[in-house]
């Protein structure tokens, strides 16, 4: 049975699609129930796996996918006592899709984020983020880190636009605003091509019923900050101070095959001082979407540094 926390039963509100609960049936290895809240009248879809008393974490997927990519990390998670809570973004999995890609500013999502995590009262939380779950996720922490003990991030940054990015991430953006122009992305083949896996195309398909519905995906990689003049630059500044003084434990375990986001813990290790003296690993054959080949390991470490607060 599903739960809510200030959800209605009613239909989404106008210009905004609702994925069918039915594409979600029977998907292998997600037994997971759905909990949702209202946010400015949109429902936000999260789980809310292991004890209700257990330490937080705060896990939060990038695009193009959902809260699926964390199925292999819950159960471990669980299994450590760990209370897992994983959101979809809005536009995603099995949160409402607004239509209009304006829509999805990067502060939208940072403030959706942070509203969830305010109805859910989370306290002494851990975040673990990816891609843009880490763009998002680590703002949230900088704005409001008295709700937070620590952090795990992998593949993923925080940009403020006065570097050039990854050529990965830069000729990734050319793909994208060409799916833009057509309309469309394939969003279950991009992600087993880019996993190797094909058995979970249907999974990361199953959120979007037609084009329509796709409005996130297309948009969100255009919304990376790459300029200076970028509207997002002066709140990642911000956050950037913030974990320029984070003493708490801050973690970065990236892959050593991601094109697109590869060497960017190197800005965290130097700059956040909360990240001096932890070992820093390199996951091996770790590529973008690293949930899928090293979930279990991701979970262990997050479970270790759990462990070691307070030591």
């Amino acid at each position: 049975m599903s739960a809510s926390l200030g959800a209605s039963e009613e239909g989404p509100r106008e210009g905004v699609l609702r994925t069918p609960d039915e594409r979600f049936e029977n998907l292998p290895d997600f037994p997971f129930e759905p909990h949702y809240a209202t946010i400015d009248g949109l429902r936000v879809h999260y789980l809310d796996e292991g004890p209700e008393d257990g330490p937080v974490v705060l896990l939060l997927h990038g695009e193009p996918t959902w809260s699926y990519l964390y199925r292999r990390m819950i159960p471990v998670l669980s299994e450590a006592g760990m209370r897992s809570i994983v959101p979809d973004l809005v536009g995603f999995g099995r949160s409402d899709k607004p239509r209009s890609m304006e829509v999805h500013t990067y502060a939208f999502h940072v403030d959706v984020i942070t509203r969830l995590v305010e109805q859910l009262d989370l306290q002494g939380a851990t975040f673990f983020g990816q891609d843009w779950g880490g763009l998002i996720g680590l703002r949230v922490v900088a704005e409001n880190p008295e709700r937070f003990a620590g952090v795990v991030i992998s593949n993923t940054g925080l940009p403020v636009g006065d570097a050039p990015l990854s050529p990965g991430f830069m000729q990734w953006k050319a793909m994208n605003q060409a799916m833009i122009d057509r309309g469309d992305m394939a969003v279950g083949a991009m992600v087993a091509r880019a996993t190797g896996d094909p058995s979970v195309e249907a999974a990361y398909d199953a959120p979007f019923p037609d084009p329509s519905y796709k409005a996130g995906p297309l948009i969100l990689p255009q919304r990376v900050p790459v300029t200076e003049d970028d509207p997002a630059r002066e709140a990642n500044l911000a956050a950037w101070r913030v974990f320029e003084q984070w003493e708490k434990p801050f973690l970065t375990a990236f892959g050593d095959s991601d094109p697109v986001t590869g060497g960017g813990q190197e800005a965290f290790k130097s700059r956040v001082p909360g990240a001096r003296g932890l070992e820093h690993p390199i996951l091996t054959g770790g590529r973008h979407f690293i949930q899928e080949s090293h979930g279990p390991e991701l979970a262990r470490l997050i479970v270790e540094q759990i462990r070691s607060y307070g030591d």
